[in-house]
């Protein structure tokens, strides 16, 4: 069971205060945990807008992304090389942010700042990663926030081919429970890579209604039995 951190000392605005055009909502707050799950908690997620010294940035997608959980495209070419793959949870959560973190990537946005949050957050048992293993090495993962029937995606990486879509099969097998139909995987933003994937964008306020309904799920088990 995740432990609740200290309330967050901040107000985020109400989404009737949202601009309705904009993704982004709020600015500066701090990343503390509290902090951190009162933002999902109403849809929010952090993301640097700038340099280290620039205020944090709080953002809903006004076209949220989304993956079904029976909506996920599986060719049979992934479905052959997921075989090769072992799935485990939470066993190299580091290893994880720190390859999603990679410097060398593109659009790279996981400060240090930012990785030492998401580290006390998978302490306290509300962040986790979901790896894809090939002979004991880690070959992909990704990882996000689980509060309730919600899971956020933050990120995800491979070292070998399809081994982050292997991950992403994990994870969807691992929310395809008894509560499946009130839990959400949220991706944040469509990308042309997750819409072949079978993402799809929904409205913020379509996204609201189906987190005020996930919020009241519990954590899946797989999830919940790496947090003890």
């Amino acid at each position: 069971m995740p432990v609740l951190p200290e309330p967050s000392p901040w107000v985020f605005p109400q989404p009737t205060d949202w601009d309705p055009e904009d993704d982004l909502v709020a600015m500066g707050g701090d990343l503390a945990p509290g902090s951190l799950l009162a933002a999902y908690a109403q849809g929010l997620f952090p993301m640097p807008t700038g340099g280290r010294r620039d205020p944090m940035g709080w953002f809903s997608p006004v076209r949220r992304g989304v993956l079904p959980l029976d909506g996920l495209v599986v060719s049979r070419s992934l479905r052959r090389s997921a075989r090769h793959f072992e799935i485990r949870v939470d066993t190299a959560f580091e290893q994880v942010i720190d390859a999603c973190g990679d410097r060398g990537r593109p659009d790279g946005w996981i400060t240090p700042e930012v990785r030492a949050a998401y580290l006390a957050l998978h302490d306290l048992g509300w962040v986790h990663s979901v790896e894809a293993w090939r002979e004991d090495r880690l070959a992909g993962g990704l990882y996000g926030v689980s509060i309730g029937g919600v899971f956020a995606g933050e990120s995800m990486f491979h070292r070998e081919r399809d081994a982050s879509k292997v991950a992403l099969m994990g994870l969807v097998d691992l929310l395809r429970d008894e509560y499946a139909d009130r839990r959400v995987l949220d991706v944040q933003w469509v990308t042309p890579h997750l819409a072949t994937l079978g993402v799809v964008e929904i409205p913020r306020a379509a996204y609201l209604q189906k987190l005020r309904r996930a919020l009241g799920a519990p954590l899946p088990a797989a999830l919940d039995d790496a947090a003890r």
